[in-house]
């Protein structure tokens, strides 16, 4: 069960489920066979059992330190500095904290305790197996799209007129072909890529295997090829997006490329919208990028900010993952929420969503992953704001959503095989790739 716990001060998810109820059934597509499988992600990635884990285990699986896995993750004492030697931006951040840390305590208190009287967030007991798999390195891949995807800025790409002149162009090519097998010569960069399936597929792409949720569709590439998800004739119910952000923790990992905050305005979220859509952007704890979102981005866009609700990051014991009033990392992240209100829609045209309030300071409370910057899905927790059929889009996204479009220059990189544990299916069956082909899909947009 995904949503383990509900009240009026927000949800309690696992997010592990969240992310294998997508994926059944599953099928590899490979050779002249389809056979069938049970697909997981890998346990080990969720079972952050202490405080203080999440960051060291993560830098040490990202950059091959197998030592720093090994050791104890405690804490290292550094002198308190005085509250006048904080900078203001450090000032901003405590008075922030201070602000909202009732609401964070309180409601996370009363979350775990309600998840705790079904019998979760109490600690797991492992066996055996199971130890032996936690001191395991996390799953890793070195991943290439983002440097792919600067190779494909070589290709040419139509312009917008030669796009509209040519009605016949191809807006979505089909990940699995009219015989059930993984289509050939696809191009990620230049259109968007839909598995219209109802089951989720293992397919090999670029050299490399990844499993593909039913129902999805995907475009690999950054800022400067992002017009066919434009051209994709697909307006959105829900846009939710994570950022880059620049930071300095971003920039002493290298774990991936920082994007400046006034590059966001380039997001052609006027052109992406329905109309009342709902905009969900994660944010860091700076003050400044909560600023500059408010007075800033989404005014922009024609967005109204319409709440803020917060990540609430947990061991599985229901601890928090850093202590609450830790100077240099929280164990929450914010999610700022607003509505799209096109200047040129009739206010008779919004759909049935602007009906629906989105209440303020609401609490997600989760395990986190150990892996770096994967955030957990949002998609039951925003669905009586935007409907069980709405179209959804996630920007910056680097994994993929059954029924959701995504769009970002490593969107496959927590879909590579390397972070499930795949295995066959009871039936073990193997079917044929004509006999999988007459299995209906839906159409793609018009």
């Amino acid at each position: 069960m995904s949503v383990v716990a509900q009240s009026t001060r927000g949800w309690v998810l696992d997010a592990r489920s969240l992310i294998d109820e997508g994926y059944s059934p599953c099928t590899r597509r490979k050779g002249e066979t389809n056979t069938h499988l049970t697909c997981c992600f890998k346990k080990q990635c969720f079972h952050i059992s202490k405080s203080h884990y999440r960051e060291t285990v993560s830098a040490a699986a990202e950059g091959g330190d197998t030592e720093q896995l090994q050791k104890d993750d405690k804490p290292t004492k550094k002198r308190k500095r005085k509250r006048s030697e904080l900078n203001q931006g450090e000032i901003d951040s405590l008075a922030f904290h201070e602000k909202i840390r009732s609401v964070v305590l309180e409601g996370t208190k009363s979350l775990v305790d309600s998840a705790r009287s079904l019998g979760y967030l109490k600690g797991e007991t492992l066996t055996e197996e199971e130890k032996k798999e936690e001191e395991e390195l996390l799953p890793s891949q070195d991943c290439s799209l983002a440097a792919l995807c600067e190779m494909a800025k070589e290709l040419p790409l139509v312009d917008d007129e030669e796009q509209e002149d040519e009605e016949q162009e191809e807006r979505a090519q089909s990940l699995v072909g009219e015989d059930g097998g993984c289509t050939s010569h696809l191009d990620l960069f230049s259109l968007v890529t839909e598995n219209r399936a109802d089951g989720a597929a293992v397919v090999t792409l670029m050299g490399e295997e990844y499993v593909i949720p039913p129902r999805s569709a995907f475009l690999l590439s950054d800022f400067t090829r992002i017009q066919p998800l434009v051209h994709y004739g697909r307006r959105f119910e829900l846009i939710v997006m994570d950022p880059p952000w620049e930071n300095k923790s971003v920039k002493r990992s290298r774990r991936y490329s920082s994007l400046p905050s006034s590059q966001l305005k380039r997001l052609p979220i006027p052109l992406l919208a329905s109309p009342n859509c709902l905009v969900v952007t994660w944010v860091t704890n700076r003050p400044s990028h909560l600023r500059y979102i408010r007075d800033e981005l989404y005014p922009h866009w024609g967005v109204e900010v319409v709440a803020e609700w917060f990540w609430v990051k947990v061991t599985t014991s229901g601890q928090f993952v850093f202590p609450l009033d830790s100077q240099h990392k929280k164990p929450y992240e914010v999610l700022v929420i607003g509505r799209y209100r096109s200047s040129t829609t009739d206010s008779s045209s919004l759909s049935e969503t602007s009906a629906v309030p989105v209440e303020d300071q609401r609490l997600i409370v989760s395990v986190p992953s150990a892996l770096h910057s994967q955030k957990p899905s949002l998609s039951e927790v925003l669905k009586p704001y935007v409907g069980a059929e709405a179209n959804c889009l996630e920007l910056f996204a680097r994994n993929l959503q059954p029924g959701w479009t995504s769009w970002g220059n490593e969107v496959l990189k927590f879909q590579h095989t390397n972070y499930f544990t795949l295995t066959p299916a009871d039936d073990g069956a193997a079917v044929p790739k004509d006999e999988a082909a007459d299995t209906p899909t839906p159409s793609s947009p018009e």
